[in-house]
């Protein structure tokens, strides 16, 4: 058996058995265990899907929300045990495949993005 084979092997064994449909663009909330000490507890992340790199088990994407007038971002790798679910809230309709332009908004521009329509209209 090869090498690259061998990685592929054990790089199946640790994938997410069903991973999170989502998009860049999308509101969605990151279900993520946290550890203190001998307890176990899952924190809601919610936010803006601003980009999404990587492929395969590397592959990571970026959340971003305001938090007292404060940018916050997080970055969360796709096939992690340590994120629980993803849920998407609104599918969002952009055209590029990241959003650092976010960066630089304030107030309600900072959350701008369209909504994907999803009834068919094409508008």
């Amino acid at each position: 058996m090869n090498k690259g084979a061998l990685f592929d092997k054990i790089e199946a064994e640790q994938f997410r058995k069903e991973p999170a449909k989502f998009n860049v663009g999308d509101s969605v909330r990151v279900h993520s265990k946290v550890v203190e000490g001998d307890k176990e507890r899952i924190q809601v992340f919610a936010g803006v899907v601003i980009g999404v790199k990587g492929r395969g088990l590397n592959q990571t994407f970026t959340v971003r929300r305001i938090s007292y007038g404060e940018g916050v971002e997080r970055v969360f790798p796709t096939h992690s045990p340590r994120v629980e679910k993803v849920e998407v809230e609104r599918a969002g309709k952009v055209r590029r495949a990241k959003l650092t332009y976010l960066r630089g908004r304030i107030g309600k521009g900072a959350m701008a993005v369209k909504d994907k329509d999803i009834s068919g209209s094409g508008k």
